[in-house]
């Protein structure tokens, strides 16, 4: 009774896992899931169980944010600092000190890379941090994250997304075959495709303050990403201009919002 119990979870799970992914390749605006699917679950936010769970309710793209250890480990968390830990100041062997509330590590960049390549229909949205150490430090975790992902032949599933301009601009000749878009919301899409961003990825304040750019940016060939977007109004408002993506601490909502306009 209890293998049949277990037996008719796994296939109730995984009819309603295939039927998002389905869903997903239907929908105009696609769900980015911010920092990992961990709110619904309550699991720790950039945690390798956070992008697994993105990657099973059928994200997109699951987007993570990295920095530079002082003995230049790459590793993913959002803050500058990890439970009371400065990361630029801090080595690797001290940040394993600290563990998530469910029990992982701190991921390295490689050990990231590699459970996203378990789920090959989701983009590895890699947003690179300005370093508290300069622009030296941001130099060098921009050079070695193009390197890790060379190296771990994740290219062709990684995007990136940065708040640095100099690091974007970088970005840009290092990975010119992959996405790399701006998230400051200070340039306009003409700019930003100057600067040699093939998208942008801003607030939905700053589309709200400049209405045109959506559209501009969709003439100029560049990608729209708007962030983040937690409530149903919000999300529709987007949906129907027909942005291309949106980045969500609430990806089960917008997917739920997504289907109600097919």
């Amino acid at each position: 009774m209890k293998l049949q119990l277990k037996s008719l979870a796994l296939f109730a799970m995984l009819f309603i896992c295939s039927n998002v992914i389905m869903a997903q390749k239907n929908f105009t605006t696609k769900v980015i899931a911010h920092r990992g699917a961990w709110k619904a679950q309550h699991l720790p936010e950039n945690s390798l169980a956070s992008l697994r769970h993105a990657g099973e309710i059928g994200c997109y793209g699951s987007e993570f944010d990295i920095h530079i250890t002082k003995d230049d480990i790459i590793v993913v968390n959002h803050d500058n600092e990890y439970y009371g830990l400065t990361i630029a100041t801090s080595t690797y062997q001290e940040l394993l000190a600290k563990k998530h509330s469910n029990g992982e590590s701190i991921p390295t960049l490689e050990e990231y890379l590699k459970e996203g390549m378990k789920h090959k229909k989701t983009r590895l949205v890699c947003e690179i941090k300005t370093s508290t150490g300069g622009k030296e430090r941001t130099k060098k975790l921009v050079e070695m994250t193009v390197a890790i992902v060379k190296k771990a032949k994740a290219r062709k599933q990684v995007d990136y997304i940065t708040f640095d301009l100099e690091g974007g601009k970088l970005l840009a000749k290092l990975a010119p075959k992959n996405e790399v878009a701006y998230l400051t919301g200070d340039l306009t899409p003409a700019e930003a495709k100057a600067a040699g961003f093939n998208g942008i990825d801003y607030h939905y304040n700053v589309y709200v303050k400049n209405p045109g750019w959506i559209e501009e940016a969709k003439k100029l060939g560049l990608s729209v990403n708007v962030w983040t977007v937690n409530t149903e109004d919000i999300m529709q408002k987007f949906i129907q201009q027909k942005v291309d993506f949106i980045t969500t601490n609430e990806p089960e909502l917008l997917f739920s919002e997504l289907k109600a306009t097919l």
